[in-house]
């Protein structure tokens, strides 16, 4: 049985729960991961840990987000 993760996604004060194993999660944030790397190539778009799944995540944001105020935020609980 594979363990299985929740990641937090805030933004303007409402937060999202999504809990999954690593593959789900994947899948789950696959769109925003492929937007964040055609913005910039170097970010990891297959990460192996969950630690490198949020960190992808907390840079695919910042491409795409760059200039906004409200920005999203990423945390593992």
């Amino acid at each position: 049985m594979a363990k299985e993760y929740t990641i937090i996604k805030s933004k303007n004060n409402r937060d999202i729960t999504v809990t999954g194993t690593l593959d789900y999660l994947k899948d789950y944030f696959s769109y925003t991961i492929e937007c964040g790397v055609s913005w910039n190539p170097k970010i990891n778009s297959n990460p192996k840990t969950i630690k490198s799944l949020v960190k992808t995540l907390e840079k695919s944001y910042d491409e795409v987000e760059g200039s906004c105020f409200n920005r999203t935020l990423i945390t593992l609980k």
